[in-house]
């Protein structure tokens, strides 16, 4: 299953129960599309990528829904103008950043992620962009279905849409946007490719690995190597800033959504059904197990003390380290 009939299929799931589980109000008809829900419980919400304002976490999820924590452990809603899908979100800093979602919408936030504005919005058409990088306050990438791929040079103000690459690399899915750092940009796509761009996304090219499975996050490490992580668990290594990869094992067939390192320069990959692994290597080598519930991890983000993982079933977990 690719990522975005994924979460297309989560959405689905949760529709129902995210009324009696969070406790959303029921908004006025004309403003139904204007804003997110309001919720008891903002830390049930489901959530599908998870980010760092300087120390604060911002976490952004179905329904418009984002929430913001200063200490890991308490929750609470953003302002957000959309009920469309979120599905990735990007800080440069701990005031600026952005976040995109179904129906080609982009929104920015200037205030660490409290308020939100509509930047763009393509309402009832089939636009899912999938991930999004800024280079700068002003020059930004997101990526998404079917090739979609969009700039801006005016941090977010007015978006062009663009062409990475010819063939089918360029038409599929474009699934995460990963910085290596020095101008070298990555872009995790469909059936075993990467995209890769040494002038931070001016031009292209496209690298094909030996992986059959779409790739679905991707993450430069403090080594200077990079992992790239997808569907059936296939782990893959570069350690010349992603124009050579190799897999690595994983010890797991659960498809994998989610990298981090730890302050202490281990790794922890997670995903569905559970699966987390861990490296002390540097992805040389990891270690696989599954969660007693099995709860399909969808992000994961450091807090004070410990990783904090979401899921996209209403539910948040904190483990220290």
């Amino acid at each position: 299953m690719k990522f975005n009939a994924l979460l297309l299929s989560l959405a689905a799931v949760v529709a129902v129960p995210l009324v009696a589980a969070t406790g959303v109000g029921q908004a006025p008809a004309a403003s139904y599309f204007s804003s997110a829900p309001h919720l008891v419980n903002p830390e049930k919400a489901p959530i599908y990528a998870a980010t760092m304002a300087g120390q604060r976490i911002v976490a952004v999820g179905d329904y418009g829904l984002i929430n913001l924590s200063d200490d890991g452990k308490t929750f609470r809603q953003a302002k957000v103008p959309t009920r469309a899908p979120l599905t990735s979100v990007f800080f440069v800093d701990e005031h600026r950043g952005w976040a995109v979602g179904h129906d080609g919408t982009v929104l920015g936030s200037s205030d660490g992620g409290e308020n939100w504005l509509v930047l763009r919005e393509m309402r009832g058409q089939d636009q899912v962009l999938m991930s999004v990088w800024f280079e700068n306050a002003e020059h930004g990438l997101a990526v998404g279905q079917f090739g979609l791929a969009l700039e801006t040079h005016d941090g977010g103000k007015t978006w062009t849409e663009r062409s990475l690459v010819a063939g089918e690399a360029g038409e599929g899915h474009l699934l995460h946007l990963a910085p290596v750092g020095n101008g070298v940009l990555l872009v995790a796509g469909e059936a075993g490719s990467i995209l890769r761009s040494v002038d931070a996304g001016a031009h292209w090219v496209a690298i094909q690995t030996d992986n059959k499975g779409s790739f679905w996050t991707g993450a430069a490490l403090a080594d200077g190597s990079v992992l790239m992580a997808g569907m059936r668990g296939h782990v893959y290594r570069s350690v010349d800033h992603g124009e050579h990869w190799a897999e690595v094992p994983s010890g797991t067939q659960q498809s994998l959504t989610g990298i981090s390192q730890r302050p202490d320069g281990s790794v922890r990959i997670v995903g569905l059904s559970g699966a987390s692994l861990l490296s002390k290597d540097g992805g040389q080598h990891f270690s696989a197990s599954l969660r007693p519930d099995r709860a399909g991890l969808t992000a994961i983000a450091q807090a004070a003390g410990g990783d904090l993982l979401f899921t996209a079933l209403g539910a948040l977990f904190r483990e220290s380290f």
